[in-house]
């Protein structure tokens, strides 16, 4: 039986989240588990108004305990901070992690994560809007649900892409350059097979397509297919450079000249921005450090 705090947040989350459908699904999994794990703490009875530090302070101690990864306390640290903000208690959870007590997340293992579509993946993959998909985000570095959502023929602007907010995590549009034949041609294949709408079929669900998706990448390989966007972030560093990204030369940064030091902070800006980030420390993950 749900409990009032519960169905307190949920509305909150109904009325007020225009965020992503990733982000959202996240969003209610953690503030579900919240609830849960308060009662477990002995707050019984709590109303969403009744929110504290001290609950806030509970819960960081339990996933502590845990022994959870302090990527996975943030992620869920921040859709708590997010429903605080909602109800006007935004003091009650601090805006910096390191308020919190959370060590620094270690992003980056200099691991080259970059995958490419071999054609014999492709040509085993029967779902046409599902191939496309994962071509458009080998080819701009798009995100799951962005490489599904997109409309082509109204992100086409000529010279780029313009991705709309409604199709991108964190409710944020965002451009992406065109800068070669074969990016255009893809977009044209793109746009005649959607035919004015996004690459999820008309008789389907966004869901539906999404367990598509995730069963053609278990099929062929493609763990969940983030392993593209690390090729284009990899490819773009390339052309912006004239030098392979740390996480596929195996060179550090620090062992780079200035001059190319330089080109790599530049680069790592471009791109940044290009994948839909707000971070450039995020970028590493992609290309290393």
């Amino acid at each position: 039986m749900a409990t009032n705090f519960f169905f307190q947040a949920n509305k909150i989350l109904k009325q007020h989240d225009s965020s992503s459908f990733a982000t959202k699904s996240e969003r209610f999994k953690t503030i579900r588990l919240v609830d849960k794990q308060l009662v477990e703490l002995g707050f019984k009875g709590l109303e969403l108004k009744g929110l504290k530090l001290k609950h806030i302070d509970a819960l960081l101690g339990k996933w502590q305990a845990e022994k959870l990864s302090a990527g996975t306390i943030k992620n869920r640290m921040a859709h708590v901070r997010w429903l605080a903000e909602k109800i006007g208690k935004k003091g009650i959870v601090p805006q910096s992690n390191a308020g919190l007590g959370i060590e620094q997340r270690v992003y980056v293992t200099n691991e080259n994560r970059g995958k490419e579509l071999s054609q014999e993946q492709l040509n085993s993959i029967p779902d046409q809007h599902v191939k496309m998909s994962l071509k458009l985000q080998q080819a701009f570095g798009l995100r799951r649900e962005e490489a599904m959502k997109i409309q082509p023929a109204k992100a086409d602007r000529g010279d780029r892409l313009i991705l709309d907010a409604s199709w991108c995590k964190g409710g944020r549009d965002r451009t992406i350059p065109i800068l070669t034949e074969q990016q255009r041609a893809l977009l044209q294949e793109a746009k005649l097979l959607a035919a004015g709408r996004s690459l999820i079929p008309k008789e389907r669900t966004y869901k539906e397509q999404v367990k598509r998706y995730e069963n053609t990448c278990i099929k062929i390989g493609l763990d969940r297919a983030h392993g593209l966007r690390h090729h284009y972030a990899q490819q773009r560093y390339l052309a912006l450079t004239g030098f392979e990204a740390p996480a596929v030369s195996g060179e550090r940064v620090k062992s780079l000249s200035e001059t190319d030091k330089a080109a790599d902070k530049a680069a790592r800006a471009v791109i940044t921005k290009e994948l839909g980030h707000g971070r450039l420390q995020v970028t590493a993950v992609y290309l290393g450090s």
